[in-house]
């Protein structure tokens, strides 16, 4: 349809969207953010009651959170100018978050957070979702916003981003559909220049009818201007054939809503923008990652305390912890595209919610402890509280001290023992160093009870010293071999050359490889899809830089050794460097399962290069999966970097599947049957170039980002992918939410509080246990996370329910339990009853 065809027909109609795209970080700190809010907030809400028919739209509730505390009074106005319908409350999350990296409950609670406030302080409830600057959509975003009210979605990058057209139906991975724009041209609009961008987007379109324009002076605030409003009021009555309107994103999709039908439709991410993002800043994604972890598992442990009646539900201490975690999401917070100073103030504000989950964690911990029995004579509890409405078995670590010194010379071995029976134990090397024989870490392999306080004791034989290792060394090769699990160790290289799983071998020789890229200093990586440019590898050390590294007097040390054995685990060490920087390497091979766990320890002091972590596999690859939110996405195979969360497998064409679990990264990449995991990036701070200046200043010097230590950890396992993508979920699951471990000694004053719900299949994740966010009853999330219909049952035993649930493939179910009335009924993620 030409131009001249609209005019020829009925009024073009152009929804005139103003906003202010403010970060509240990003070259600056929150505290500028904040003042340039309340700038912006009043000069718009001066321009809302000048001019008639203008609507100003904004979202955020952060920004109005700090409106509310700092400058009550134009608050007052905005609440006013809401309530006439001069002023939209626009998007109405908590704030605009990367869109790839936190988990599917996180986003949730973004979303749950910012309609709450809303509602609340406005009355307002949006349809349309907003996240205009993010780098990137994950698929898993549709159903959570259809099951949290919207049906319409506004983005605009990537730019140029060719796979969807301008209006679009986008399908989530349970089919769940909303409608999503790509705006044509961005958030905002220069200084008085948005009379201007108005014509040029209407001449660029003119077949749009109805066409939606974003304007507004953004990125620092700003929003509108008298002059911008003058000229485009000037342009509303030049204009004689295209009714331009003050508008807003839910007016244009009424418009659009009437066409859905003819829309094409979209059924994959929106990926990938500023690939770089998914690596810079590690600290930050994996302080983000460690405070998901504890948020969800606490809720958990504090819920189940709750229901049995042993605390009061901290409701305003979890709200809390729970807005440290929506904050940190932020888009130039979580990607790592902000100033140091962010950097820094981020760490501390997600330490702050770490340490208010610590307390009201810790407080549960010991109510389950009063259930316990006393220690018995000699004996030394360790209690363990598994989070998880299933059974888990897993290795377990926790640091106690003997009853007292042990003086002469000999070593206390530590046998653990759980239901009076002797399970297998090690000692391993505590965390201190001290000279005497008294605090010890013990490591057990168990099997814990679902959703519940497990006990385990422990008894002390003294040895005339520390067992010895019994694995074979040959030659240039450690062996280990259990009846499942065969690991070969080149101390040649300190890399992998077999991991064979109940006879398959599943890698190439060489793996866990680390290797050094080359790039620049943009910390987003704009203009790349990749990063696989290889400016060299670690290789082992020498057995005396091998001594200097690992900080002990002697004068040489060799390079691959084994530090720890026992009935539980065998672990390797192995020491590299490459140019300034070093890694040390360890390998975790269980004595029971198909796993390994390999830690890897970086002291990183390279500029504007990248460290990978490769995995070559030996099969045909048929597809790379990864974890994203509340859904799995097929990653490319092409060596473009993309983005997953707590897991990634490659499944082999002969039905094989290598599983990586994480608990930090986000990164990968894969190529010709090399998996290859991102680690760190060093570039600069928040530097960006037009391609003709340089990066940063050349008269000075400019810090990097993540330079010095950092710490990685990484579970691997492999076998028959029907089964192993059937469990990945749980089980990347319990490696991020580790069930709680302290030795303590019981008062035995309490009867045991007992389990509080229980799954009974083995693959349907409980993603959410907690109280109401309105009212106190009781709120289950589900999720089935492998695309396959199937049941299970709810198993409540404190409240006497027994439900069956049926779940379609990749759904999420929220219920809603009542546990006075103990009653069940199915709710959306805003927890309101269906």
């Amino acid at each position: 349809m030409t131009g001249q065809a609209v005019k020829d027909e009925a009024t073009r109609k152009v929804h005139l969207v103003c906003n202010a795209h403010i970060d509240p970080v990003w070259l600056w700190e929150w505290e500028e953010g904040a003042a340039t809010a309340i700038s912006t907030f009043r000069v718009a809400a001066d321009l809302c009651e000048e001019f008639d028919g203008f609507v100003f739209n904004h979202n955020e509730a952060i920004l109005y959170q700090w409106v509310e505390e700092y400058e009550p009074a134009l608050f007052k106005r905005i609440q006013d100018l809401v309530s006439q319908g001069k002023w939209h409350i626009m998007g109405g999350w908590y704030l605009q978050p990367d869109c790839n990296m936190p988990s599917g409950e996180s986003f949730v609670r973004q979303i749950l957070l910012g309609r709450n406030y809303f509602e609340d302080k406005f009355k307002a409830r949006p349809s349309t979702a907003i996240n205009f600057d993010p780098f990137g959509h994950s698929r898993g975003l549709v159903q959570i916003m259809a099951k949290t009210g919207y049906d319409s979605y506004v983005f605009c990058r990537p730019s140029g981003y060719q796979k969807v057209s301008s209006n679009f139906i986008w399908r989530g991975f349970d089919g769940s559909e909303i409608i999503g724009l790509k705006s044509m041209t961005h958030y905002n609009s220069p200084l008085g220049k948005a009379e201007k961008k108005i014509r040029n987007v209407m001449q660029e379109h003119p077949a749009d009818n109805p066409l939606l324009i974003l304007w507004g002076v953004g990125n620092h605030g700003g929003g509108p201007s008298r002059t911008d409003l003058q000229e485009i009021s000037a342009l509303m009555e030049k204009e004689k054939n295209t009714d331009l309107i003050h508008s807003t994103p839910e007016n244009y999709f009424a418009e659009i809503k009437k066409k859905k039908d003819g829309l094409p439709v979209h059924e994959d991410d929106i990926n990938p923008v500023f690939p770089g993002c998914y690596t810079s800043q590690i600290r930050i994604k994996q302080k983000h990652r460690e405070l998901e972890n504890e948020l969800f598992a606490t809720e958990k442990m504090v819920t189940s305390a709750w229901v049995h009646g042993l605390i009061e539900y901290p409701a305003s201490a979890l709200d809390e912890a729970m807005e440290t975690l929506a904050a940190s999401e932020f888009h130039d917070i979580l990607p790592g595209s902000s100033i140091q100073p962010v950097e820094e103030t981020s760490l501390r504000l997600m330490d702050y919610g770490l340490e208010i989950l610590s307390r009201i964690k810790t407080r549960a911990f010991y109510a389950f402890a009063q259930g316990e029995e006393v220690a018995g004579n000699g004996e030394i509890p360790i209690l363990v509280y598994n989070p998880h409405p299933f059974p888990v078995e897993d290795v377990l670590e926790c640091e106690l001290n003997l009853h007292d010194f042990n003086p002469d010379g000999t070593f206390g071995n530590i046998h653990v023992f759980q239901d009076g029976q002797e399970i297998p134990a090690q000692v391993e090397h505590e965390k201190s160093n001290l000279h005497v024989d008294w605090r010890k870490r013990v490591i057990f392999r168990a099997v814990l009870a679902p959703y519940q306080m497990n006990r385990f004791d422990c008894r002390v034989e003294f040895l005339p010293a520390k067992p010895r290792s019994a694995i074979q060394e040959t030659g240039d090769y450690i062996h280990f071999k259990t009846d499942e699990l065969r690991v070969e160790i080149n101390k040649q290289t300190g890399l992998i050359d077999v991991f064979e799983v109940v006879g398959e071998d599943m890698i190439k020789s060489g793996a866990f490889q680390p290797i050094v890229i080359s790039h620049n200093p943009d910390p987003w990586g704009m203009r790349y899809t990749e990063f696989r440019d290889v400016a060299g590898t670690f290789s082992l050390l020498s057995p005396e830089k091998s001594a200097e590294i690992s900080g002990i007097s002697a004068k040489s040390i060799v390079p691959v050794r084994i530090i720890e054995d026992g009935d539980v685990r065998t672990v390797v060490e192995a020491t590299f460097g490459y140019n300034d920087s070093y890694l040390v390497q360890r390998y975790y091979l269980p004595k029971q399962g198909t796993w390994m766990d390999v830690e890897t320890r970086v002291f990183w002091n390279e500029k504007d290069h990248m460290l990978k972590l490769s995995l070559p596999v030996h099969e045909e690859t048929e597809k790379v999966l990864g974890q994203v939110a509340y859904g799995v996405q097929k990653l490319p195979m092409d060596g473009t970097e993309s983005a997953a969360q707590k897991w990634v497998a490659v499944v082999s064409v002969d039905g094989k599947a290598l599983c990586v679990l994480n608990n930090g990264t986000y990164a990968c990449d894969f190529k010709d049957n090399e998996l290859r995991l991102s680690l760190v990036r060093s570039p600069a701070y928040s530097a960006l170039t037009d391609g003709k200046s340089d990066f940063v200043p050349q008269d000075r010097f400019s810090p990097r980002i993540d330079q010095g230590e950092r710490l990685f950890r990484f579970r691997i396992s492999a076998g028959e992918a029907a089964e192993g993508l059937s469990h990945v979920d749980r089980e990347a699951l319990v490696f991020n939410e580790e069930p709680m471990a302290v030795s303590f000694y019981p008062s035995g004053q309490d009867k045991p509080a007992g389990m509080l719900m229980q799954l009974t299949d083995d693959v349907v994740q409980v993603t959410a246990v907690k109280q109401s966010q309105k009212g106190n009853d009781l709120v289950v999330r589900l999720f089935e996370p492998t695309g396959y219909d199937r049941s299970t049952r709810l198993v409540i035993p404190a409240l006497n329910l027994d439900e069956k649930i049926e779940l379609k493939g990749f759904e999420i179910k929220t219920l809603l339990i009542n546990t006075e009335q103990r009653h069940v009924i199915q709710a959306n993620l805003l927890e309101e009853p269906y």
